[in-house]
Protein backbone atom coordinates (compact mmCIF):
# COMPACT_ATOMS: atom_id res chain seq x y z
CA UNK A 1 0.00 0.00 0.00
CA UNK A 2 1.69 2.67 -0.99
CA UNK A 3 1.82 6.09 2.30
CA UNK A 4 -0.72 8.12 0.55
CA UNK A 5 -3.42 5.50 0.49
CA UNK A 6 -2.42 4.71 3.65
CA UNK A 7 -2.10 8.33 5.26
CA UNK A 8 -5.52 8.68 3.50
CA UNK A 9 -7.24 6.01 5.21
CA UNK A 10 -5.98 7.08 8.59
CA UNK A 11 -7.23 10.59 7.98
CA UNK A 12 -10.59 8.97 7.72
CA UNK A 13 -10.77 6.97 11.20
CA UNK A 14 -8.84 3.86 10.09
CA UNK A 15 -5.29 3.93 11.91
CA UNK A 16 -2.33 1.10 11.22
CA UNK A 17 -4.48 -0.74 13.68
CA UNK A 18 -7.78 -0.23 12.62
CA UNK A 19 -7.86 -1.10 9.47
CA UNK A 20 -6.62 -4.16 6.99
CA UNK A 21 -6.49 -3.65 3.11
CA UNK A 22 -7.60 -7.26 2.17
CA UNK A 23 -5.65 -7.91 -1.50
CA UNK A 24 -8.00 -9.48 -3.87
CA UNK A 25 -5.42 -12.24 -5.09
CA UNK A 26 -3.05 -12.43 -1.77
CA UNK A 27 -5.49 -15.26 0.18
CA UNK A 28 -6.44 -15.37 3.82
CA UNK A 29 -4.83 -12.46 5.97
CA UNK A 30 -4.97 -12.03 9.71
CA UNK A 31 -6.39 -9.39 11.70
CA UNK A 32 -4.13 -10.20 14.83
CA UNK A 33 -7.02 -12.79 16.61
CA UNK A 34 -4.41 -15.53 17.57
CA UNK A 35 -5.66 -19.60 17.09
CA UNK A 36 -4.17 -21.81 19.56
CA UNK A 37 -3.79 -25.56 19.87
CA UNK A 38 -4.45 -25.99 15.81
CA UNK A 39 -5.27 -29.20 14.64
CA UNK A 40 -1.97 -31.06 12.63
CA UNK A 41 -2.20 -30.74 9.07
CA UNK A 42 -1.17 -33.35 6.45
CA UNK A 43 -0.84 -33.24 3.23
CA UNK A 44 -4.48 -34.97 1.40
CA UNK A 45 -2.47 -38.39 0.43
CA UNK A 46 -0.64 -39.15 3.17
CA UNK A 47 -4.54 -39.46 4.46
CA UNK A 48 -5.90 -41.13 1.74
CA UNK A 49 -7.19 -38.06 -0.33
CA UNK A 50 -6.76 -37.79 -3.61
CA UNK A 51 -6.04 -33.55 -4.63
CA UNK A 52 -7.69 -34.11 -7.81
CA UNK A 53 -10.88 -34.94 -5.71
CA UNK A 54 -10.86 -31.64 -3.47
CA UNK A 55 -9.56 -29.65 -6.60
CA UNK A 56 -12.98 -30.62 -8.32
CA UNK A 57 -15.05 -29.79 -5.52
CA UNK A 58 -13.49 -26.25 -5.61
CA UNK A 59 -14.43 -26.47 -9.34
CA UNK A 60 -17.72 -27.54 -9.24
CA UNK A 61 -18.85 -24.95 -6.61
CA UNK A 62 -16.69 -22.42 -8.44
CA UNK A 63 -19.30 -23.02 -11.35
CA UNK A 64 -22.01 -22.97 -8.62
CA UNK A 65 -24.58 -20.47 -7.26
CA UNK A 66 -23.42 -20.94 -3.75
CA UNK A 67 -20.96 -18.52 -1.72
CA UNK A 68 -18.98 -20.19 0.29
CA UNK A 69 -17.00 -18.62 3.15
CA UNK A 70 -14.64 -21.12 4.55
CA UNK A 71 -14.42 -24.95 3.91
CA UNK A 72 -12.38 -27.32 6.15
CA UNK A 73 -11.81 -31.11 5.54
CA UNK A 74 -10.22 -33.65 8.28
CA UNK A 75 -9.19 -36.94 7.57
CA UNK A 76 -7.78 -39.18 10.08
CA UNK A 77 -7.68 -36.49 12.81
CA UNK A 78 -5.67 -34.33 10.17
CA UNK A 79 -6.16 -31.47 8.17
CA UNK A 80 -5.68 -32.17 4.43
CA UNK A 81 -7.44 -29.35 2.86
CA UNK A 82 -8.91 -25.83 4.55
CA UNK A 83 -9.42 -22.25 2.41
CA UNK A 84 -11.46 -18.89 3.08
CA UNK A 85 -12.71 -17.00 0.30
CA UNK A 86 -11.29 -13.80 0.68
CA UNK A 87 -12.49 -10.73 2.61
CA UNK A 88 -13.49 -13.98 4.94
CA UNK A 89 -10.37 -15.01 7.31
CA UNK A 90 -9.31 -18.25 9.26
CA UNK A 91 -9.42 -15.70 12.80
CA UNK A 92 -12.88 -14.52 12.64
CA UNK A 93 -15.36 -16.05 13.93
CA UNK A 94 -18.71 -16.70 11.84
CA UNK A 95 -22.46 -16.55 12.60
CA UNK A 96 -23.30 -20.08 12.75
CA UNK A 97 -27.24 -19.78 13.19
CA UNK A 98 -29.18 -22.78 13.96
CA UNK A 99 -25.26 -24.68 14.02
CA UNK A 100 -25.13 -23.76 17.15
CA UNK A 101 -28.05 -26.02 18.74
CA UNK A 102 -25.44 -28.80 18.41
CA UNK A 103 -23.39 -26.98 20.67
CA UNK A 104 -26.65 -26.28 23.67
CA UNK A 105 -27.00 -30.10 23.04
CA UNK A 106 -23.38 -30.54 24.19
CA UNK A 107 -24.27 -28.32 27.13
CA UNK A 108 -27.13 -30.47 27.69
CA UNK A 109 -25.03 -33.97 28.00
CA UNK A 110 -22.77 -32.34 29.85
CA UNK A 111 -25.28 -31.39 32.12
CA UNK A 112 -26.63 -34.72 32.55
CA UNK A 113 -22.81 -36.31 32.52
CA UNK A 114 -22.58 -34.30 36.30
CA UNK A 115 -25.57 -35.44 37.43
CA UNK A 116 -27.35 -31.82 36.85
CA UNK A 117 -30.62 -33.26 35.45
CA UNK A 118 -32.16 -36.38 33.33
CA UNK A 119 -33.27 -36.41 29.49
CA UNK A 120 -36.17 -37.75 31.21
CA UNK A 121 -36.53 -34.95 33.56
CA UNK A 122 -40.22 -32.95 32.62
CA UNK A 123 -39.54 -29.05 31.47
CA UNK A 124 -42.16 -28.00 33.61
CA UNK A 125 -40.20 -29.18 37.02
CA UNK A 126 -37.23 -26.20 36.07
CA UNK A 127 -39.76 -23.07 36.08
CA UNK A 128 -42.73 -23.44 38.53
CA UNK A 129 -42.63 -19.79 39.24
CA UNK A 130 -42.98 -19.48 35.06
CA UNK A 131 -46.25 -22.06 34.54
CA UNK A 132 -49.54 -20.70 33.26
CA UNK A 133 -52.51 -21.44 35.57
CA UNK A 134 -53.45 -23.91 34.05
CA UNK A 135 -50.83 -26.72 33.21
CA UNK A 136 -52.19 -28.86 30.21
CA UNK A 137 -51.88 -32.72 30.21
CA UNK A 138 -49.57 -32.02 27.42
CA UNK A 139 -47.08 -29.56 29.16
CA UNK A 140 -47.25 -31.47 32.16
CA UNK A 141 -45.58 -34.38 29.91
CA UNK A 142 -43.15 -32.80 28.10
CA UNK A 143 -39.53 -33.93 29.14
CA UNK A 144 -36.24 -32.77 28.28
CA UNK A 145 -35.95 -35.59 25.38
CA UNK A 146 -39.05 -33.87 23.61
CA UNK A 147 -37.01 -30.24 23.06
CA UNK A 148 -33.78 -32.40 22.12
CA UNK A 149 -35.55 -34.16 19.34
CA UNK A 150 -38.17 -31.21 18.08
CA UNK A 151 -40.81 -33.12 18.95
CA UNK A 152 -42.69 -30.46 21.75
CA UNK A 153 -46.19 -31.03 19.81
CA UNK A 154 -46.58 -27.25 18.89
CA UNK A 155 -49.30 -26.75 15.93
CA UNK A 156 -46.06 -24.74 14.38
CA UNK A 157 -42.73 -23.05 15.47
CA UNK A 158 -43.47 -20.53 17.94
CA UNK A 159 -39.95 -19.03 17.67
CA UNK A 160 -40.90 -15.20 15.70
CA UNK A 161 -43.64 -14.84 17.82
CA UNK A 162 -42.37 -15.70 21.33
CA UNK A 163 -38.88 -13.92 20.72
CA UNK A 164 -41.08 -10.48 20.91
CA UNK A 165 -41.42 -11.13 24.42
CA UNK A 166 -39.27 -9.84 26.88
CA UNK A 167 -39.72 -13.16 28.81
CA UNK A 168 -39.39 -16.29 26.47
CA UNK A 169 -39.78 -18.87 28.92
CA UNK A 170 -42.78 -17.95 30.32
CA UNK A 171 -44.08 -17.64 26.68
CA UNK A 172 -43.05 -21.06 25.86
CA UNK A 173 -44.87 -22.38 28.33
CA UNK A 174 -48.17 -20.36 27.94
CA UNK A 175 -48.34 -21.84 24.28
CA UNK A 176 -50.69 -24.43 23.26
CA UNK A 177 -49.36 -27.70 22.71
CA UNK A 178 -51.42 -29.84 19.90
CA UNK A 179 -49.76 -32.93 19.82
CA UNK A 180 -48.59 -35.44 22.32
CA UNK A 181 -45.03 -34.74 22.98
CA UNK A 182 -42.20 -36.97 21.44
CA UNK A 183 -44.88 -37.71 18.72
CA UNK A 184 -44.43 -35.25 15.92
CA UNK A 185 -41.61 -33.85 14.65
CA UNK A 186 -41.56 -29.83 14.48
CA UNK A 187 -38.33 -27.69 13.89
CA UNK A 188 -38.47 -25.47 16.79
CA UNK A 189 -35.90 -22.90 17.82
CA UNK A 190 -37.52 -22.23 20.80
CA UNK A 191 -37.19 -25.67 22.36
CA UNK A 192 -33.34 -25.15 21.88
CA UNK A 193 -33.45 -21.95 24.01
CA UNK A 194 -35.79 -23.75 27.00
CA UNK A 195 -32.73 -26.29 26.69
CA UNK A 196 -30.42 -23.29 27.42
CA UNK A 197 -32.82 -22.02 29.83
CA UNK A 198 -33.09 -25.25 31.68
CA UNK A 199 -28.97 -25.96 31.65
CA UNK A 200 -28.71 -22.36 33.25
CA UNK A 201 -31.28 -22.89 35.79
CA UNK A 202 -29.57 -26.21 36.97
CA UNK A 203 -25.77 -25.11 36.88
CA UNK A 204 -26.08 -21.04 37.58
CA UNK A 205 -24.34 -20.02 34.50
CA UNK A 206 -25.23 -19.11 30.85
CA UNK A 207 -24.26 -22.48 28.53
CA UNK A 208 -21.49 -20.06 26.75
CA UNK A 209 -19.85 -19.98 30.04
CA UNK A 210 -20.69 -23.11 31.33
CA UNK A 211 -19.27 -24.52 27.90
CA UNK A 212 -16.07 -22.59 28.47
CA UNK A 213 -13.91 -25.04 30.56
CA UNK A 214 -15.85 -27.96 29.38
CA UNK A 215 -15.54 -27.52 26.05
CA UNK A 216 -14.49 -24.35 24.28
CA UNK A 217 -10.78 -24.35 26.37
CA UNK A 218 -9.82 -28.02 26.03
CA UNK A 219 -10.37 -27.76 22.39
CA UNK A 220 -8.02 -24.44 22.15
CA UNK A 221 -11.15 -22.62 20.64
CA UNK A 222 -11.43 -18.79 21.19
CA UNK A 223 -13.43 -15.95 20.89
CA UNK A 224 -16.55 -17.65 21.10
CA UNK A 225 -19.88 -15.25 21.15
CA UNK A 226 -23.35 -16.36 21.93
CA UNK A 227 -26.27 -14.24 21.46
CA UNK A 228 -28.50 -13.47 24.47
CA UNK A 229 -32.79 -13.05 25.57
CA UNK A 230 -33.59 -9.85 26.93
CA UNK A 231 -33.09 -12.16 30.59
CA UNK A 232 -29.28 -13.43 30.10
CA UNK A 233 -30.30 -16.47 28.78
CA UNK A 234 -27.95 -17.90 25.77
CA UNK A 235 -30.71 -18.11 22.62
CA UNK A 236 -29.32 -21.79 22.01
CA UNK A 237 -31.30 -22.31 18.88
CA UNK A 238 -28.79 -19.40 17.02
CA UNK A 239 -26.63 -16.54 17.69
CA UNK A 240 -23.53 -19.03 18.33
CA UNK A 241 -20.36 -17.45 16.56
CA UNK A 242 -17.39 -19.60 16.10
CA UNK A 243 -14.18 -19.42 13.69
CA UNK A 244 -14.17 -22.35 11.29
CA UNK A 245 -11.49 -24.40 13.29
CA UNK A 246 -13.59 -24.80 16.01
CA UNK A 247 -16.29 -26.26 14.02
CA UNK A 248 -13.77 -28.63 12.89
CA UNK A 249 -12.46 -29.38 15.96
CA UNK A 250 -16.37 -29.87 17.48
CA UNK A 251 -17.06 -32.36 15.04
CA UNK A 252 -13.63 -34.16 15.54
CA UNK A 253 -14.72 -34.30 18.98
CA UNK A 254 -17.63 -36.07 18.10
CA UNK A 255 -16.11 -38.64 15.66
CA UNK A 256 -13.54 -39.61 18.58
CA UNK A 257 -16.25 -40.29 21.20
CA UNK A 258 -15.86 -37.63 23.03
CA UNK A 259 -12.49 -37.86 22.95
CA UNK A 260 -9.68 -35.35 23.01
CA UNK A 261 -5.97 -35.23 23.20
CA UNK A 262 -6.50 -38.93 25.18
CA UNK A 263 -9.07 -36.97 27.91
CA UNK A 264 -12.52 -37.80 27.81
CA UNK A 265 -14.18 -34.61 27.35
CA UNK A 266 -17.92 -35.99 26.29
CA UNK A 267 -18.72 -39.25 27.18
CA UNK A 268 -19.29 -41.92 24.61
CA UNK A 269 -22.30 -42.63 25.88
CA UNK A 270 -23.90 -39.48 25.54
CA UNK A 271 -21.99 -39.05 22.04
CA UNK A 272 -23.61 -41.83 20.04
CA UNK A 273 -27.11 -41.35 21.74
CA UNK A 274 -27.06 -37.61 20.30
CA UNK A 275 -26.44 -38.64 16.90
CA UNK A 276 -27.96 -41.69 16.27
CA UNK A 277 -31.88 -41.70 14.96
CA UNK A 278 -34.15 -40.76 17.24
CA UNK A 279 -37.69 -39.33 15.39
CA UNK A 280 -38.56 -39.37 12.14
CA UNK A 281 -39.04 -35.81 9.80
CA UNK A 282 -43.03 -35.78 8.37
CA UNK A 283 -42.86 -37.05 4.90
CA UNK A 284 -42.72 -34.57 2.17
CA UNK A 285 -45.32 -34.39 -0.43
CA UNK A 286 -44.49 -34.16 -3.99
CA UNK A 287 -40.70 -34.54 -3.26
CA UNK A 288 -38.39 -33.35 -5.40
CA UNK A 289 -35.86 -36.46 -4.95
CA UNK A 290 -36.46 -39.74 -3.42
CA UNK A 291 -36.49 -39.71 0.31
CA UNK A 292 -32.55 -41.97 0.42
CA UNK A 293 -31.10 -38.98 -1.65
CA UNK A 294 -32.92 -36.36 0.59
CA UNK A 295 -30.44 -35.14 3.48
CA UNK A 296 -33.83 -33.57 5.22
CA UNK A 297 -35.44 -36.93 5.66
CA UNK A 298 -32.63 -38.92 7.09
CA UNK A 299 -34.22 -38.84 10.73
CA UNK A 300 -33.28 -36.09 13.58
CA UNK A 301 -31.30 -37.00 16.59
CA UNK A 302 -30.47 -34.46 19.67
CA UNK A 303 -29.97 -31.49 17.98
CA UNK A 304 -27.91 -33.43 15.21
CA UNK A 305 -29.20 -34.38 11.53
CA UNK A 306 -28.58 -37.73 10.06
CA UNK A 307 -27.30 -37.61 6.68
CA UNK A 308 -26.69 -39.74 3.89
CA UNK A 309 -23.85 -42.28 3.63
CA UNK A 310 -24.33 -43.13 7.64
CA UNK A 311 -22.75 -39.50 8.10
CA UNK A 312 -24.13 -36.91 10.97
CA UNK A 313 -24.19 -33.29 10.90
CA UNK A 314 -24.75 -30.09 12.63
CA UNK A 315 -26.22 -27.59 10.37
CA UNK A 316 -27.37 -23.52 10.24
CA UNK A 317 -29.13 -21.10 8.12
CA UNK A 318 -27.73 -20.44 4.80
CA UNK A 319 -25.21 -23.43 5.16
CA UNK A 320 -23.26 -23.51 8.25
CA UNK A 321 -22.13 -27.12 8.47
CA UNK A 322 -20.02 -29.57 10.67
CA UNK A 323 -20.47 -32.54 8.71
CA UNK A 324 -18.76 -35.52 10.11
CA UNK A 325 -18.33 -38.72 8.45
CA UNK A 326 -17.97 -42.06 11.22
CA UNK A 327 -17.02 -44.95 7.90
CA UNK A 328 -14.55 -42.21 6.56
CA UNK A 329 -13.18 -40.96 9.31
CA UNK A 330 -13.41 -37.38 8.61
CA UNK A 331 -15.10 -33.99 9.22
CA UNK A 332 -16.01 -31.46 6.96
CA UNK A 333 -16.51 -27.81 8.31
CA UNK A 334 -17.61 -25.05 5.95
CA UNK A 335 -19.37 -21.74 5.98
CA UNK A 336 -21.26 -20.13 3.47
CA UNK A 337 -24.36 -18.29 2.16
CA UNK A 338 -26.81 -20.24 0.02
CA UNK A 339 -30.57 -20.56 -0.09
CA UNK A 340 -30.02 -24.00 -1.35
CA UNK A 341 -28.04 -26.14 1.42
CA UNK A 342 -28.88 -29.48 -0.19
CA UNK A 343 -26.99 -28.51 -3.19
CA UNK A 344 -23.81 -27.72 -1.01
CA UNK A 345 -24.40 -31.45 0.35
CA UNK A 346 -24.53 -32.95 -2.83
CA UNK A 347 -21.22 -31.71 -4.26
CA UNK A 348 -19.48 -33.01 -0.72
CA UNK A 349 -21.09 -36.59 -1.66
CA UNK A 350 -20.55 -36.02 -5.45
CA UNK A 351 -16.56 -35.06 -5.09
CA UNK A 352 -15.27 -35.17 -1.82
CA UNK A 353 -16.59 -38.82 -0.71
CA UNK A 354 -15.13 -40.42 -3.63
CA UNK A 355 -11.68 -38.59 -2.99
CA UNK A 356 -11.29 -40.33 0.34
CA UNK A 357 -9.78 -44.01 -0.13
CA UNK A 358 -9.26 -46.89 2.25
CA UNK A 359 -5.26 -46.37 2.32
CA UNK A 360 -2.52 -43.56 1.86
CA UNK A 361 -2.47 -42.40 -1.50
CA UNK A 362 1.25 -42.17 -3.86
CA UNK A 363 2.58 -38.29 -3.58
CA UNK A 364 1.04 -36.15 -5.91
CA UNK A 365 3.10 -33.15 -5.84
CA UNK A 366 1.84 -31.05 -8.91
CA UNK A 367 -1.98 -31.98 -8.05
CA UNK A 368 -0.89 -30.55 -4.33
CA UNK A 369 0.46 -27.67 -5.08
CA UNK A 370 -2.29 -27.14 -7.33
CA UNK A 371 -4.32 -27.63 -4.61
CA UNK A 372 -2.20 -25.16 -2.24
CA UNK A 373 -2.24 -22.70 -4.78
CA UNK A 374 -6.08 -22.81 -5.22
CA UNK A 375 -6.77 -22.60 -1.87
CA UNK A 376 -4.87 -19.92 -0.98
CA UNK A 377 -6.25 -17.65 -3.71
CA UNK A 378 -10.21 -17.85 -3.15
CA UNK A 379 -12.15 -14.77 -2.94
CA UNK A 380 -15.25 -13.41 -3.13
CA UNK A 381 -14.44 -10.54 -5.83
CA UNK A 382 -15.18 -6.80 -4.70
CA UNK A 383 -17.47 -4.96 -7.36
CA UNK A 384 -15.53 -4.07 -10.68
CA UNK A 385 -17.25 -1.50 -12.97
CA UNK A 386 -15.99 1.78 -14.61
CA UNK A 387 -13.15 4.48 -14.52
CA UNK A 388 -13.95 6.78 -11.54
CA UNK A 389 -15.75 9.66 -13.11
CA UNK A 390 -15.71 13.61 -12.95
CA UNK A 391 -18.50 13.54 -10.55
CA UNK A 392 -17.04 11.63 -7.88
CA UNK A 393 -14.80 14.75 -7.69
CA UNK A 394 -17.76 17.12 -7.51
CA UNK A 395 -19.72 15.89 -4.62
CA UNK A 396 -16.66 14.67 -2.62
CA UNK A 397 -17.00 15.71 1.08
CA UNK A 398 -20.41 17.42 0.31
CA UNK A 399 -23.38 17.37 2.45
CA UNK A 400 -26.48 15.61 0.57
CA UNK A 401 -29.37 16.77 3.05
CA UNK A 402 -32.14 13.80 2.90
CA UNK A 403 -35.62 13.95 3.13
CA UNK A 404 -37.47 12.50 6.46
CA UNK A 405 -37.48 8.81 6.12
CA UNK A 406 -38.24 5.70 8.77
CA UNK A 407 -34.11 4.92 9.45
CA UNK A 408 -34.10 7.87 10.33
CA UNK A 409 -30.88 9.74 8.42
CA UNK A 410 -30.62 13.26 7.71
CA UNK A 411 -27.70 13.37 5.33
CA UNK A 412 -24.93 11.57 4.11
CA UNK A 413 -21.11 12.45 2.64
CA UNK A 414 -19.50 10.20 0.23
CA UNK A 415 -15.28 11.30 0.30
CA UNK A 416 -13.44 9.91 -2.80
CA UNK A 417 -9.72 10.06 -2.36
CA UNK A 418 -6.81 7.94 -3.33
CA UNK A 419 -8.92 4.98 -4.44
CA UNK A 420 -11.35 4.72 -1.30
CA UNK A 421 -14.59 6.22 -0.31
CA UNK A 422 -15.85 6.83 2.86
CA UNK A 423 -19.71 6.61 2.74
CA UNK A 424 -21.12 8.68 6.10
CA UNK A 425 -24.92 8.80 7.39
CA UNK A 426 -25.70 11.24 9.83
CA UNK A 427 -29.16 10.87 12.08
CA UNK A 428 -29.97 12.25 15.34
CA UNK A 429 -27.63 10.05 17.22
CA UNK A 430 -24.63 10.75 15.40
CA UNK A 431 -22.45 9.98 12.29
CA UNK A 432 -21.98 6.77 11.41
CA UNK A 433 -19.16 5.40 8.49
CA UNK A 434 -18.07 2.89 6.29
CA UNK A 435 -15.03 2.94 4.14
CA UNK A 436 -14.77 1.11 0.73
CA UNK A 437 -11.93 0.63 -1.35
CA UNK A 438 -12.46 1.06 -5.07
CA UNK A 439 -12.41 -2.50 -6.17
CA UNK A 440 -10.83 -3.74 -3.70
CA UNK A 441 -11.90 -5.12 0.05
CA UNK A 442 -10.55 -3.00 3.06
CA UNK A 443 -11.57 -3.84 6.42
CA UNK A 444 -13.42 -1.95 8.92
CA UNK A 445 -16.24 -1.79 11.97
CA UNK A 446 -19.19 -0.03 11.88
CA UNK A 447 -22.41 0.24 13.97
CA UNK A 448 -24.22 2.08 11.42
CA UNK A 449 -28.26 1.76 12.03
CA UNK A 450 -29.79 -1.59 10.08
CA UNK A 451 -26.88 -3.21 10.10
CA UNK A 452 -25.87 -5.98 10.13
CA UNK A 453 -28.62 -8.16 8.54
CA UNK A 454 -30.13 -11.11 10.71
CA UNK A 455 -32.57 -13.82 9.66
CA UNK A 456 -33.20 -13.51 13.22
CA UNK A 457 -33.60 -9.98 14.47
CA UNK A 458 -33.84 -10.73 18.39
CA UNK A 459 -30.87 -11.88 20.89
CA UNK A 460 -27.97 -9.75 21.35
CA UNK A 461 -24.04 -9.61 22.02
CA UNK A 462 -23.43 -8.63 25.33
CA UNK A 463 -21.13 -5.74 25.00
CA UNK A 464 -21.30 -5.72 21.03
CA UNK A 465 -21.60 -2.44 19.91
CA UNK A 466 -19.74 -2.76 16.26
CA UNK A 467 -19.51 -5.32 13.77
CA UNK A 468 -16.63 -6.28 11.62
CA UNK A 469 -17.16 -5.07 7.61
CA UNK A 470 -15.17 -5.36 4.66
CA UNK A 471 -16.43 -2.93 1.83
CA UNK A 472 -15.97 -2.48 -1.47
CA UNK A 473 -17.44 0.18 -4.08
CA UNK A 474 -17.19 0.75 -7.74
CA UNK A 475 -18.87 3.09 -10.08
CA UNK A 476 -21.46 1.14 -12.61
CA UNK A 477 -21.75 4.04 -14.72
CA UNK A 478 -21.12 7.80 -15.11
CA UNK A 479 -23.91 8.23 -12.01
CA UNK A 480 -24.24 5.29 -10.37
CA UNK A 481 -21.62 4.23 -7.22
CA UNK A 482 -22.70 0.83 -5.97
CA UNK A 483 -21.30 -0.38 -2.30
CA UNK A 484 -21.01 -3.88 -0.72
CA UNK A 485 -20.60 -4.26 2.69
CA UNK A 486 -19.45 -8.03 3.81
CA UNK A 487 -20.10 -8.54 7.27
CA UNK A 488 -17.70 -10.96 7.42
CA UNK A 489 -18.52 -12.38 10.84
CA UNK A 490 -22.04 -13.46 9.33
CA UNK A 491 -22.70 -14.87 6.49
CA UNK A 492 -24.42 -11.67 5.05
CA UNK A 493 -23.90 -8.52 3.15
CA UNK A 494 -25.38 -5.40 2.10
CA UNK A 495 -25.45 -3.93 -1.11
CA UNK A 496 -25.80 0.06 -1.56
CA UNK A 497 -26.81 1.82 -4.81
CA UNK A 498 -25.96 5.46 -5.25
CA UNK A 499 -27.65 7.14 -8.28
CA UNK A 500 -26.72 10.87 -8.42
CA UNK A 501 -28.28 13.03 -11.02
CA UNK A 502 -27.46 16.74 -10.59
CA UNK A 503 -27.43 17.66 -6.98
CA UNK A 504 -29.78 14.54 -6.04
CA UNK A 505 -28.97 11.44 -4.82
CA UNK A 506 -30.96 8.49 -4.30
CA UNK A 507 -29.20 5.65 -1.74
CA UNK A 508 -31.19 2.23 -2.12
CA UNK A 509 -30.07 -0.62 0.54
CA UNK A 510 -30.93 -4.72 -0.20
CA UNK A 511 -29.29 -7.43 2.30
CA UNK A 512 -28.08 -10.58 0.44
CA UNK A 513 -31.09 -12.22 2.91
CA UNK A 514 -33.52 -10.34 0.62
CA UNK A 515 -31.61 -10.55 -2.05
CA UNK A 516 -32.34 -14.06 -1.78
CA UNK A 517 -36.21 -14.13 -1.79
CA UNK A 518 -38.62 -14.32 -4.55
CA UNK A 519 -39.94 -10.33 -4.39
CA UNK A 520 -36.66 -8.94 -3.15
CA UNK A 521 -37.02 -5.84 -1.18
CA UNK A 522 -35.48 -3.91 2.05
CA UNK A 523 -37.09 -2.93 4.67
CA UNK A 524 -34.87 0.33 5.10
CA UNK A 525 -36.52 3.21 2.70
CA UNK A 526 -34.94 4.35 -0.30
CA UNK A 527 -32.95 7.87 0.73
CA UNK A 528 -33.63 10.69 -1.43
CA UNK A 529 -31.88 14.01 -0.55
CA UNK A 530 -30.37 17.36 -2.20
CA UNK A 531 -26.99 18.70 -1.93
CA UNK A 532 -27.33 21.25 0.94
Amino acid sequence: MSSNRRAFLQHLGYGVAGFTLISTFSGCRSTGRSITQRLPRSSPEAQGVSSPGVLAFLAALAKSKHEFHSFMMVRHGQVVAEGWWTPYQPDLTHTLYSMSKSFTSTSVGLAVAEGRLKVSDRVVSFFPEELPATVSDHLAALRVKDLLTMSVGHAKDPTRTLTEEVNWVKAFLALPIANPPGSVFLYNSLATYMQSAIVQKVTGQPILEYLKPRLFEPLGIEGVTWEMCPRGINTGGWGLNIQTEGLAKFGQLHLQQGVWQGRQILPAQWVEEATTFKIQQPVIANPSRPKEQNDWQQGYCYQFWRCQHNAFRGDGAYGQFTIVMPEQDAVIAITSESPNMQGELDLVWEHLLPAMKNQALPPDPASATQLRQTLASLVLQPPHGQPVPPIASDISGKTFQIEPNDLPARSVTFNFQLGACRFTLQNDQGDYSIVCGLENWVQGETDMPGTPPKLIATGHLKGKTKYKVAAAGAWKDANTFVMIWRYNETPHHDQVTCRFEGDKVKVEFLNSIAKMSAKPTDKRPVLQGKLA
